[in-house]
């Protein structure tokens, strides 16, 4: 970082008048910092790394105090840095800014296969941090677990269960999937049953595995009740809305079954909830029914829960969940991104499979394309539909696909819990165009945003349903004009993103 970066950066932090996902200040005005060991590790366990701005004050409104000795506070962040396993390089940046000296240290990302980092007094248990906005916060067994069968390359949906015997895999559904593999492979039937099932991973030594189980067990849920799926319809928005009768759910349902199983189960109760439109051809004259949703978009998401779900001891009690609210589905699949895979890569680059032999399992039992085409094919559904862009959340210990009907709106969208909103109003792009409203215009919006305001603010003021209106007409023009800046420009999707009226403070 360059001094006049640092000095750049200082002002947005004032001018927005908080910390962020990667930003961190410390006063350091009477001595360094005595404890940075939490901030350490959560920036070095985030992709992104962070920054840890020393001499303003939080509790002063971010005013620019200074700090004590820039060459002594270098020496004791460093030593602290080297208190960290693997040892933190930051890298420092002094600069004068509001006549004092302040000082930035740059935290460097470390290598997934490094993670997690973790201050060595405390041990990796109680040492290790994860950035949550602007706060730190410890670890939890299953993501310091995660890190762990990343780099040791371990499968769990290959981990044997030996409270199932093969006999309790089901035989027509198991006969099924050989022969497919034998046409295949024409090899392959020179192999004995035993060790067909065993070269693909359905058994270990005769054992089978969670996979084989999931696939072909007659119930699997005997064993794991929470390898399931819970279905519920809300009357509302959110969870806890509740209907004119005051009822909390207009529909609920626990599926079971085997992954096929329950794919084609879940499709069904998505579908016989969704509002269907029945379409006349004009010219031909046939029916045509419209679902709410694409069903195909639904099934890859369902399909994609189901197969890429963590299915590690520390997940057994969470099951995959739908959620129709009013103005979308949500597909809730417990366990974040697995490996390197990043939400913004999705559909692009080649992932890491987390449940491989899983994935070549459903490619024979449910149809699905284990070449990474689901997400691909969700977006294109939902763009032939003329609905919103499906938006993908990375969440903490959880990985969520929210499709949204063509009801939603910003009134809807401001319902969701804040740090949802701004991946959800990016979704809204299409739809009607809405007229902005004769009594506000762009010198009014200039004025608004003196100070620094969110998407969802400026959404909320001008009246105005879409993003995609209020970005395309009115936010980027003044951009690229130079007359409305960014808060965090190297960060244009941020979610903490603001943006403020150039010349006025």
């Amino acid at each position: 970082m360059l001094a006049d970066e640092l000095r750049e950066l200082a002002a947005r932090v004032q001018i927005q008048r908080a910390e962020a996902q990667y930003i961190e200040v410390k006063t350091a005005k009477d001595g360094c910092p005595k404890r940075l060991y939490d901030t350490l590790s959560s920036f070095s366990n985030q992709d992104s790394g962070g920054i840890l701005i020393f001499g303003l004050d939080e509790r002063a409104a971010f005013q620019a105090v200074g700090v004590y000795d820039l060459h002594d506070l270098q020496k004791k962040v460093t030593e602290q840095c080297n208190q960290m396993d693997p040892p933190v390089r930051a890298v420092f940046t002094f600069t004068e800014y509001e006549g004092v000296n302040i000082c930035s240290a740059e935290i460097p990302a470390i290598d997934l296969a490094d993670r997690p980092c973790y201050y060595k007094g405390a041990g990796k248990v109680k040492g290790a941090y994860v950035r949550v906005g602007d706060a730190d916060l410890p670890m939890t067994d299953y993501e310091i677990y995660s890190y762990e069968v990343y780099r040791k390359h371990v499968h769990d949906d290959e981990r044997i269960v030996e409270r199932i015997p093969v006999s309790m895999l089901e035989r027509t559904r198991l006969e099924r999937f050989l022969n497919d593999k034998k046409a295949e492979r024409p090899q392959f039937s020179m192999l004995q049953e035993s060790q067909m099932l065993e070269m693909l991973n359905v058994t270990r030594g005769g054992v089978p595995t969670l996979a084989g189980i999931m696939n072909f067990c007659i119930y699997p849920q005997g064993i794991f009740p929470q390898y399931s799926i819970t279905a519920v319809v809300v009357p509302g928005y959110e969870i806890g809305d509740v209907g004119e009768d005051m009822e909390r759910f207009m529909d609920n349902k626990r599926i079971c079954g085997t992954i096929s199983e329950m794919v084609e189960e879940a499709v069904g109760f998505c579908k016989r909830n969704m509002k269907i439109k029945t379409i006349i051809d004009p010219d031909t004259g046939r029916r045509r029914d419209k679902t709410e949703y694409p069903l195909n978009a639904v099934r890859e998401a369902v399909l994609n829960a189901l197969i890429h779900r963590d299915y590690s001891e520390h997940t057994e009690g969470t099951p995959v969940q739908i959620d129709f609210f009013k103005d979308r589905l949500e597909i809730h699949s417990p366990g974040n991104l697995y490996g390197r895979m990043t939400v913004e890569q999705l559909g692009v680059a080649r992932p890491d499979l987390r449940n491989p032999a899983l994935a070549v399992m459903a490619e024979s039992l449910t149809g699905a394309e284990n070449r990474y085409s689901g997400i691909p094919t969700i977006r294109k559904e939902m763009a032939d539909a003329g609905l919103p862009e499906p938006v993908f959340e990375n969440r903490r210990n959880e990985f969520v696909v929210v499709l949204y009907n063509a009801m939603v709106s910003y009134r809807s969208i401001a319902k969701r819990p804040p740090v949802l909103r701004e991946s959800a109003l990016y979704a809204v792009s299409s739809g009607e165009i809405e007229e902005m409203p004769e009594d506000k215009g762009i010198q009014d919006l200039l004025e608004f945003c003196a100070q620094p305001r969110t998407k969802i603010e400026i959404a909320e003021y001008m009246g105005v349903k879409t993003l995609y209106y209020i970005m395309k007409k009115y936010v980027n023009p003044l951009l690229q004009s130079g007359k409305l800046a960014m808060t965090l420009p190297e960060k244009p999707q941020s979610k903490l993103q603001r943006y403020y009226t150039i010349g006025i403070r």
